[in-house]
């Protein structure tokens, strides 16, 4: 049975037992409704085990209506009566609510993992915005005013979309703010703000320093202007900083290779401009190291990503910052939403360097990019081992496993592991028959 097979596996993201009906199930009911949905057991006690409950004919129409007096907007879940090993269960089963977020006594509660939180103000905004499928950046700053951007920088982003789309805008440039939803009502919003400000932006703080130690810094750089400025002299400054090599091709001019793939340093500025949560007061953080490079922005992973899922890229991509991302996809500065990720991964993987290790941490997101595998090893990176791997195939072409575990002083089933990972993603096949063939990557 289905349901049986539910309660074995225990409590969690969307599962809830209760041994009885009391006001914590409408708690995991708002829960529930304000995240991916979910089932509450009654009559299962908190370690699984079958307890059953006493029902009479109006036990349910009864808790229908205390769930929904008692929710608002009003959430009305099905409820069915299952019977196991002669015992009575009630299964309430809540759907995720289009209109967020759903309230219990003016309480806000959504689940995490396998446990009801109570909402914080900016996730019961995101909620609204979600629901309303608009973004803090649509609306209207009431304390910057038309003094506060540049005309100048609005030309230039006209111009802008007028390359990359080969058209023409016949509206005055006011007209277009309209139409983009950049002015409402007369008044700048928000994303306008930050992309056009004309001088100091109290938002937009960048702070890009050259450590030779965790303390030592020997060059820096303070940025607090429009956000498409931000972008070229954050790229100048790090480029600044990059060890460059010449390479004699033949051709009759040299070719530089950088120590860190440019493309993928762009890509990682591009997604901090965009998904960072301006409503934090602090700033964005880039600290760059002999061995690497550390991107900090204010803001966790946003509507519930998680680590392993930007991995895995398993999710939909969606941002906090609806019309700033927009914008940016306008003057082709992103071509894809939900796209960054995988192509700073394989930018990395052509340069032969590791892929960047993801973090969440002090209510903000870290990326951070290494020079060589060793080094994202012994500086604990997630994928270390991998890539250890990836750079020995590289070397030793047409290994096999064990030869590869023999070498690598790993575990078979470990290198197995390792290298499955990488023949998912692409970069390693195996090529000839069982016995003499090996992996090379691809």
């Amino acid at each position: 049975m289905k349901i049986l097979e539910t309660i074995t596996q225990g409590e969690s993201q969307t599962v809830e037992f209760k041994s009885s009906f009391q006001k914590e199930v409408i708690e995991s009911v708002v829960a529930f409704a304000n995240a991916k949905g979910g089932k509450v057991f009654i009559g299962v006690s908190d370690k699984g085990d079958i307890v059953g409950i006493e029902l009479t004919q109006e036990s349910l129409q009864n808790w229908i209506n205390q769930i929904k007096q008692n929710t608002s907007p009003s959430v009305i879940p099905d409820m069915e009566v299952v019977e196991i090993d002669d015992k009575q269960i009630v299964v309430i089963d809540v759907k995720e609510y289009p209109v967020k977020p759903v309230s219990y006594k003016n309480r806000y509660l959504t689940r995490r993992q396998n446990s009801n939180h109570i909402m914080s103000m900016e996730e019961i905004a995101n909620e609204y915005l979600k629901t309303k499928n608009s973004s803090w950046d649509y609306y209207v700053d009431n304390r910057q005013s038309f003094s506060d951007i540049s005309l100048g920088k609005v030309e230039q982003f006209i111009q802008t979309i007028e390359r990359h789309f080969g058209k023409k805008f016949y509206d005055t440039p006011m007209q277009v703010l309209q139409k983009y939803g950049l002015v409402i009502n007369d008044r700048i919003t928000f994303g306008a703000y930050l992309l056009f400000s004309k001088d100091f932006n109290t938002l937009s703080g960048i702070q890009a320093g050259r450590f030779k130690t965790s303390t030592d810094i020997i060059d820096s750089i303070s940025l607090n202007t429009d956000l498409f400025t931000e972008i070229d002299e954050l790229i100048v400054f790090l480029r600044k900083h990059f060890m460059v090599e010449y390479i004699i091709t033949g051709n009759p001019h040299r070719e530089e290779r950088y120590d860190y793939p440019l493309d993928a340093i762009r890509e990682i500025v591009l997604n901090m401009i965009v998904h960072r949560d301006y409503r934090d007061s602090s700033d964005s953080i880039i600290k760059i190291f002999d061995n690497r490079i550390e991107f900090f922005n204010p803001g966790d992973l946003y509507d519930d990503l998680t680590i392993e899922e930007l991995q895995n890229n398993n999710y939909i991509s969606k941002t906090r910052n609806k019309l700033i991302a927009l914008m940016f996809k306008e003057c082709g500065l992103i071509e894809k939403y939900g796209s960054g990720i995988e192509r700073i991964k394989r930018l990395c993987t052509k340069h032969h360097i590791p892929n960047p290790k993801f973090e969440e941490m002090q209510k903000g997101f870290r990326v951070t990019i290494y020079k060589e595998i060793a080094q994202a090893k012994n500086d604990g990176g997630v994928n270390g081992g991998v890539n250890k791997l990836f750079s020995f195939i590289r070397q030793h072409p047409n290994a096999n496993a064990k030869l590869i575990s023999e070498n690598m002083d790993e575990p078979l089933r470990t290198v197995q592991r390792w290298l499955k990972q990488l023949k998912d993603e692409g970069k390693v096949e195996f090529i000839g028959v069982p016995k003499t063939g090996g992996y090379y990557v691809k």
